[in-house]
């Protein structure tokens, strides 16, 4: 109890010693767009040695996972090319917020276009930066729970996608063994796994 009284405070510490030593935007230009992304670049001074240098921003909408878990206690995942890395994910469905449209709204209707499933039983497992690198997005993780296949996938043109339900104990071995190669599917799991402890 002691050294996590301590793990606290010298993160409070640290945390309050960072947000003193702010760092000055002195420009911004507005990039390219990049289908997904708007490119920013902004002029940020440092203030530990008061030099400036152009850091580079992706802006985007946040954006929302689900793991749908079924009446079988099975986890549904969408196998999809992925073209970044130039191979195929296992991961959670998901997807980037439509305009205007609030995070529960946008879980569900990313889980019922990429999956056909549906779901009464709906709760938030939380939220992490999307890369906090160079990105001003959020992804939102929700639960899904007695989540039922009711209806045809509605897939984006740049989509396909192949359904596959893994049993819950096998998805935390999976998770733990690092089979999952989706930073955000991992960040989700991670948060579903540890509330049900």
């Amino acid at each position: 109890m002691r050294s996590e009284l301590l793990l606290i405070m010298e993160f409070k510490l640290n945390t309050m010693a960072s947000s003193e030593k702010e760092w000055q935007r002195l420009s911004s230009e507005v990039g390219p767009d990049l289908k997904l992304f708007r490119a920013r670049w902004d002029e940020m001074r440092n203030p530990r040695n008061k030099k400036s240098q152009k850091m580079i921003v992706l802006q985007s909408r946040d954006a929302v996972n689900v793991v749908a878990v079924n009446a079988d206690k099975k986890i549904i995942f969408v196998r999809q090319y992925r073209f970044g890395i130039g191979d195929f994910t296992l991961e959670l469905p998901g997807g980037l917020f439509d305009m205007d449209e609030a995070v529960e709204a946008a879980a569900k209707r990313e889980l019922r276009e990429e999956t056909g499933y549906v779901s009464n039983k709906w709760s938030v497992l939380g939220k992490v930066a999307s890369n906090p690198v160079f990105m001003d997005s959020y992804i939102h993780h929700y639960l899904a729970d007695k989540a039922e296949a009711k209806f045809d996938l509605d897939l984006d043109e740049g989509e396909d996608v192949e359904i596959v339900e893994i049993p819950i104990d096998e998805v935390k071995r999976k998770l733990y063994a690092g089979e999952f190669l989706h930073p955000h599917t991992v960040s989700a799991l991670l948060l579903y796994f540890h509330g049900k402890n």
